[in-house]
């Protein structure tokens, strides 16, 4: 199985042209307006803490969606390692971004606005774990050293692995040692003392240590023989060019998410993305899985020194009711994604 750790490794490629061709950097500018559309209520009293209340935001719209579009790969950072999956994660992030635009579309304005984020980031995480309840942690050795120092590696440690961590332990080691927060900016995210979010932060720290000691049996989960035959189907066509037999697989309401740049729906509306992968020469498509799911990865062959990248510089995911192609998300222009993210080839 790989471990994808591409950081900005993967964030100066682009692809040939058209739709697909924009640099995948961070900005979400594209999709900002988007999502005004579709913003749902939320609690303001849980979300919105750390706010002042002053009646005008000192930030235009387009330097808010700017600034949350530089920040979202951090975001990412925390959401994945709180949520074990860096395909939660991300859809933890673009809840938490709405639920911002939401907030700074009524006219607040932000002291700290990564801190600020980051609360709502964790709040957002937090709702998704009780809502599922399915994650279990590892028992602690009551033999503590008194001061645990981080894990230089703590970075590339995989995302299911913080899951087995009590949720105060595992917001504490993102947060410090991920990154880079202060002890008492630990303790005013997640609500708690100084005092608390060290102790935490030195028992997630050893707790990491110790589950090299306690191997997962249940980390992923098992896709049925129906839906890899789909996949595999899929990136089969990919290999071969066949957008013709593509199309004729989607759902008559279908959408498309470019994860961090727009969404698109309906066949007419996802038909110019074929045609720029049509158009593309750079990419080989390989069937695989992401965490478990059927995906396809996607290798630049014209990595460094001229030769394909041995991690896949992208992955697209596919949704299906029945036999028609529901969802396709892909991930070209969230690079972030697959740092630390657990990948492997199935072809």
């Amino acid at each position: 199985m790989g471990n994808a750790r591409s950081g900005g490794r993967h964030a100066g490629r682009s692809p040939d042209a058209g739709l697909l061709s924009a640099h995948p950097g961070p900005g979400p500018v594209r999709v900002g307006c988007r999502w005004r559309g579709v913003l749902a209520a939320f609690d303001r009293s849980r979300y919105c803490v750390g706010m002042t209340a002053t009646p005008k935001s000192t930030m235009t719209d387009e330097s808010f969606e700017a600034r949350l579009g530089e920040l979202r790969p951090r975001l990412h950072r925390y959401c994945a390692r709180m949520l074990g999956s860096s395909v939660d994660g991300e859809d933890a992030v673009q809840d938490a971004l709405l639920k911002a635009l939401r907030a700074q579309g009524e006219g607040q304005s932000v002291d700290h606005l990564e801190a600020w984020l980051i609360r709502i980031a964790h709040n957002t995480c937090l709702d998704l774990l009780r809502s599922r309840a399915r994650y279990s942690v590892v028992p602690l050795n009551d033999d503590m050293d008194e001061v645990s120092e981080p894990d230089e590696h703590v970075v590339e440690v995989s995302f299911h692995v913080f899951l087995r961590l009590p949720e105060l332990q595992r917001c504490a080691v993102i947060l410090k040692d991920v990154l880079g927060h202060s002890i008492d900016e630990v303790a005013d995210i997640a609500q708690t003392t100084p005092a608390a979010a060290k102790s935490a932060l030195q028992r997630g720290r050893v707790a990491l240590r110790q589950l090299a000691h306690h191997p997962d049996e249940t980390r992923l989960p098992l896709m049925s023989d129906a839906n890899r035959q789909k996949v595999s189907t899929f990136v089969r066509l990919f290999q071969q060019g066949d957008f013709d037999a593509i199309r004729a697989m989607l759902a008559d309401d279908v959408q498309l998410d470019l994860v961090n740049r727009l969404k698109l729906q309906g066949r007419d509306g996802v038909t110019p993305y074929f045609t720029r992968y049509a158009e593309a020469t750079r990419w080989r498509f390989v069937f695989g899985a992401m965490e478990g799911r059927p995906a396809m990865l996607v290798f630049d062959s014209e990595g460094e020194g001229g030769s394909e990248s041995r991690a896949p510089s992208h992955f697209v995911l596919v949704d299906w009711q029945g036999d028609r192609i529901a969802v396709i998300r892909d991930y070209l222009f969230a690079p972030y994604t697959l740092e630390a993210a657990d990948w492997v080839r199935l072809a």
